[in-house]
C-alpha cells in the first residue's frame, strides 16, 4: 500500500502545528506544508509588542531550521496554491504544479480588512498582519512621532501601548462607545480605558473617520464630530477579511470563513481546515464562531490532523486568549459576553480576577497579572461551578 500524502494549505500557527502534530502522532506518509509567505512558520502574539519594542528581537520561529528536515516535512515557502480540485484530490499551485492529496488542511487565515479610505493616502499608512508588516512598522514608529490608531480592538491597543513606550504621540480612534467591545466585557474595557488614559493616549470613541487628506508630510482626519486629528502614522485595524475563496471556489460550505463541524471536517469529507478562517457551529446554540486567536490555531491544528489520522480528537475546552498592554497580563477564558460580573482582588493595583456568571454559574473569567490562576479558573469552567457572591 502507497503512503499516503497529507498536504497542508497555508504555513501559520495553525498549519505547522498541524504537521508538527501529525509526526507526534506517528504518521508515516508524506506531509507537504505550503506557505504564501516567504518566512518559515513564526509566532505572530510578538509583533505588536516586543518585536517593535526592541530592535535586537528577532522573529520568533515555531520550529528551528532543522526540524522540517528531521520531520521529513516538506515545508514549501514562497508558495501559492490558485485551485483545490476535490475530483481529482489535487491542489493546482500558482505555477502550474498540481500534488495530489489524501487528505489536505487549509489553515490560510485572513488578511487586514483594507479601509481604502486611509489606504488611497500613500505611504505612511500601515495595517499589521504579517511579519512582514512588523518590519515596516518597526522603521516607522519613532519617539515624538504623532501615530493615529484606527481601531480599538485588541491589536490597536497593543499597538498603542508599544508606540507609548518607544515615546510616540499616540491617538485611538474607535466608531464604539468602547474598546475591545469584541471580547472583552465592560470592566475590563473601562479598566483598560483608563490605564491608557493614564499614560496618555488620546481617545476618539463612537466616531467616525468622513475625510483623510494628506497635507504636505502630514496626515488629517475629518472625523463625524467636526473636529479634525493630524498625525505623522496612520495604523489602522478593522478586522480581517477571511480567505475561504479557495475553497468557495471548490465547492466547499462557505459563510464569510470555511465553515467545519467538531472534528475540523469540511463539506469535503477529505478536506479539512483550522485556524482563523474557520467558522464552527457551538454545540448548544448551533450558531457559527469564529475564534481568531493562537490558542484555538493550535487546537484547531491539533483536532484536525488527529481526525485526520482517523484518530479520536481531544476534547477542547474553554476558549482561552492572552494580552499584554503596559506590562500587565491580562488572560482571559469562557465567555466574555456573560450577564454579570463581579471582582476579586483590586484593579487598580493591578491585580485582580474577574468572574462572569449566568444563573451565578461561572462561564467566563479574567485574571489581570494572575496567570498562576489560570489552571484552576479552567477547572472551576469545566465543572460548571456555582458562584456566590
Amino acid at each position: 500500500m502507497r503512503n499516503q500524502t497529507f498536504v497542508i494549505v497555508g504555513a501559520g500557527q495553525a498549519g505547522a502545528m498541524a504537521a508538527a502534530t501529525l509526526r507526534q502522532q506517528q504518521f508515516d506518509g508524506d506531509i507537504i506544508l505550503i506557505g504564501k509567505e516567504y518566512h518559515a512558520p513564526y509566532e505572530r502574539p510578538i509583533l505588536s509588542k516586543e518585536y517593535l519594542i526592541n530592535p535586537e528581537e528577532a522573529p520568533k520561529y515555531l520550529f528551528s531550521e532543522d526540524f522540517y528536515l528531521k520531520n521529513q516535512i516538506d515545508l514549501r515557502i514562497g508558495q501559492s496554491v490558485s485551485q483545490i480540485v476535490p475530483s481529482k484530490h489535487c491542489v493546482v499551485l500558482e505555477n502550474g504544479g498540481e500534488l495530489r492529496y489524501d487528505k489536505l488542511l487549509l489553515a490560510v487565515g485572513a488578511r487586514a480588512r483594507r479601509f481604502p479610505l486611509l489606504d488611497q493616502l500613500g505611504e505612511n499608512v500601515y495595517t499589521l498582519r504579517t511579519l512582514d508588516d512588523a518590519q515596516r512598522l518597526r522603521q516607522a514608529v519613532k519617539k515624538d512621532k504623532r501615530i493615529l490608531i484606527v481601531g480599538g480592538g485588541v491589536i490597536g491597543l497593543e499597538l498603542a501601548a508599544t508606540s507609548c513606550e518607544l515615546g510616540a504621540n499616540v491617538t485611538v480612534i474607535e466608531q464604539a462607545d468602547n474598546i475591545m467591545g469584541r471580547c472583552a466585557p465592560p470592566l475590563l474595557q473601562d479598566y483598560l480605558l483608563n490605564r491608557h488614559q493614564e499614560n496618555g493616549v488620546q481617545f476618539f470613541l463612537d466616531t467616525k473617520i468622513v475625510s483623510a487628506q494628506k497635507q504636505g508630510s502630514e496626515l488629517v482626519l475629518i472625523l463625524n464630530t467636526g473636529e479634525k486629528v493630524i498625525g505623522d502614522i496612520i495604523i489602522y485595524g478593522i478586522g480581517a477579511e477571511f480567505r475561504d475563496q479557495l475553497a468557495a471556489d471548490a465547492g466547499l460550505v462557505t459563510n464569510g470563513g470555511i465553515v467545519i463541524d467538531s472534528r475540523c471536517q469540511t463539506s469535503e469529507p477529505d478536506i479539512f481546515a483550522a485556524g482563523d478562517v474557520c467558522l464552527q457551529r457551538e454545540p448548544l446554540t448551533g450558531d457559527l464562531q469564529r475564534r481568531e486567536t493562537w490558542e484555538n490555531a493550535n487546537r484547531q491544528a491539533t483536532i484536525a490532523a488527529h481526525a485526520m489520522m482517523g484518530l479520536e480528537p481531544p476534547q477542547p475546552g474553554a476558549p482561552w486568549f492572552w494580552t499584554d498592554q503596559w506590562g500587565i497580563n491580562i488572560q482571559m477564558v469562557g465567555n466574555m459576553q456573560a450577564e454579570e460580573w463581579h471582582v476579586q482582588g483590586d484593579l487598580q493595583s493591578d491585580k485582580a480576577i474577574l468572574f462572569g456568571t449566568e444563573n451565578e454559574v461561572l462561564v467566563g473569567a479574567v485574571a489581570i497579572n494572575q496567570g498562576r490562576e489560570m489552571r484552576n479558573l479552567r477547572k472551576l469552567l469545566a465543572n460548571s461551578t456555582v458562584v456566590s457572591v
